[in-house]
């Protein structure tokens, strides 16, 4: 964090006509609301660095685990990301049939899957990549394809596609 309040020394908020030093919430805020409005409806990921970036400041200091997916459209334009499953300090329910009806709902052509572990380890577990394995089954059946499952951690956010778990 000491790279951050450097950073927020950097920064200035205006109050009226004067100005003060941007406290580290204020940093955060403002970098999550500058990434979520590049990965709003209708945008390429055109930098996967960059949006594992944004889903990390979102999901990466929660306390309990939460599931979401980010569903494309065919050209893989983001339609809507999801918070779909909230989940305790150490796991969180996923239902195949819930997530189905979600890709249904908004007619998308391909998802990419997102959790957060609490604990800080980014590291997939073997019921992670077990749900993974009957999501894309799941999905395969409507034709719908899982790009990627990502695993953020308090550190770094983990793909199973890069690490060939898909």
């Amino acid at each position: 964090m000491s790279h951050l309040n450097s950073i927020a020394r950097a920064l200035y908020v205006r109050e009226a006509d004067d100005y003060r030093a941007a406290s580290q919430e204020e940093v955060l805020g403002a970098a999550r609301q500058a990434l979520s409005r590049k990965f709003r409806r209708g945008c390429h990921v055109q930098s996967p660095a960059l949006f594992r970036e944004h889903l990390h400041l979102v999901l990466a200091d929660r306390e309990h685990e939460v599931f979401c997916l980010v569903l494309l459209d065919p050209k893989h334009r983001i339609l809507k990301t999801v918070e779909l499953f909230r989940g305790t300090v150490d796991s969180a329910r996923v239902y195949p049939r819930e997530v189905v009806k979600e890709v249904l709902a908004h007619n998308a052509a391909a998802v990419i899957l997102v959790h957060n572990h609490p604990s800080g380890v980014a590291e997939p577990s073997t019921s992670d990549e077990q749900m993974t394995q009957r999501l894309r089954e799941a999905l395969m059946l409507i034709d719908v394809r899982v790009l990627d499952h990502l695993v953020v951690g308090s550190d770094q956010v983990v793909s199973m596609a890069e690490r060939g778990l898909l």
